[in-house]
């Protein structure tokens, strides 16, 4: 029996060991769809309501009709209820245009286990490498079709770059521009810290807005830091205060080798995983068993 919860958007749990999708799903042989990946942690559903807005911004950048937050609401608490309370849980909202015959979106809300890869990069870091993603932080601005700012599910692009990296013996990716800016992971925000303050590349440079990071950014602010968007170089992360990666699920992870190079111990590393944390924490959604 399958591990995994599946719930669509008519709101029935369904068996997550058969079969939902049509072989002519859009998703399938396109990759035309948008999702979002949200941790799941005591029976809440954290940061639930920034997610939706990002899977209505996604859907929008691709022409796909809004979708409805008071269903997509109520799936996410059935399948939270039905993964329960006493374990962590990574759940995806998938929204797809459907099949290529026609008809209505695919639309559907899974719950899984945290994978043994990203426990092991919260708790160890991770390494990384630095490879070019191939275009110009002015690309979005030039070529919105790009979709450079949504969450598309066509992420073969970012697979490739990370089976890439682990040829190497790296554990993830960090993508520069064709200038040699710092843009962002396959799956996560690049932050660095400098003293009190906390920086990571501006939204306008092509990347996904980050939920965590945002999250972050308000409770470090509280907490009397300074949080920044700025242009960053891979000199920058080698002299910084500290890299990680950070993203729902994942949390942070802190960078501790970028291309081969063995980065210091950051001085705040205790104190950025507990603010990430916090963040992620904040506002979360309880879905609790009956």
């Amino acid at each position: 029996m399958s591990d995994q919860v599946l719930v669509t958007l008519d709101h029935e749990v369904r068996d997550a060991d058969a079969p939902l999708l049509h072989a002519d799903d859009l998703a399938v042989v396109r990759g035309d769809g948008v999702f979002e990946t949200l941790l799941v942690r005591g029976g809440r559903v954290l940061k639930l309501e920034q997610h939706l807005n990002r899977l209505e911004a996604s859907a929008h950048a691709l022409g796909l009709p809004s979708p409805d937050r008071g269903d997509w609401r109520r799936a996410v608490g059935m399948a939270a209820k039905e993964w329960g309370s006493e374990r962590e849980g990574a759940m995806r909202l998938v929204l797809s245009r459907g099949r290529e015959s026609g008809g209505a979106e695919t639309a559907f809300v899974t719950v899984g286990p945290v994978s043994e890869r990203i426990l092991q990069a919260r708790r160890d870091g991770v390494s990384v490498l630095t490879l070019a993603r191939g275009y110009s932080v002015d690309l979005s601005a030039s070529a919105p079709w790009q979709l450079l700012g949504a969450k598309t599910l066509s992420y073969a692009t970012n697979m490739a770059a990370l089976r890439y990296a682990a040829t190497f013996g790296a554990d993830d990716v960090i993508f520069v521009s064709s200038e040699g800016n710092v843009l962002e992971g396959p799956r996560s925000t690049v932050i660095i810290a400098r003293g009190k303050t906390l920086l990571t590349p501006p939204p306008e440079h092509g990347i996904l807005p980050g939920t965590t990071q945002q999250a972050l950014y308000k409770v470090a602010s509280a907490r009397g830091f300074s949080c920044e968007y700025a242009a960053l170089s891979p000199a920058d992360l080698i002299t910084a205060d500290g890299v990680w990666l950070i993203s729902s699920i994942t949390t942070a992870a802190r960078v501790r080798k970028i291309d081969g190079l063995v980065l210091p111990p950051a001085p705040r590393a205790d104190e950025i995983v507990e603010l990430v944390d916090l963040a992620i924490e904040s506002g979360g959604t309880e879905f609790t068993e009956d």
